[in-house]
């Protein structure tokens, strides 16, 4: 069983919902479902696992200050895979 990050939220109105994700090493997020369009910007230096419902995995570097999107409806469990504690700010679109 993995330790699981800690979820902060920043902001959450009408429009959005702001949330910083810490994770010590080997730290997940737990299975979840993106319920809104997101955006991550990476904090520190992200080395994610990234688990998928169908029993896939990949590994992801995500470079401190570096951003990406996805679409509503992703599902997956994040994991700290490397070595320091990693952060990131999701942003929510509602």
């Amino acid at each position: 069983m993995r330790p699981a990050c800690t979820a902060t939220r920043l902001v959450e109105d009408d429009r959005v919902i702001v949330t910083r994700f810490d994770f010590a090493p080997g730290a997940e997020t737990g299975w979840h479902r993106h319920g809104h369009d997101y955006v991550i910007t990476a904090v520190t230096d992200c080395h994610m696992l990234l688990e998928d419902p169908d029993g896939g995995a990949r590994r992801v570097l995500v470079p401190a200050g570096t951003a990406y999107r996805r679409m509503e409806g992703v599902e997956h469990n994040v994991v700290n895979d490397g070595p320091a504690p990693m952060s990131f700010v999701e942003v929510e679109l509602k």
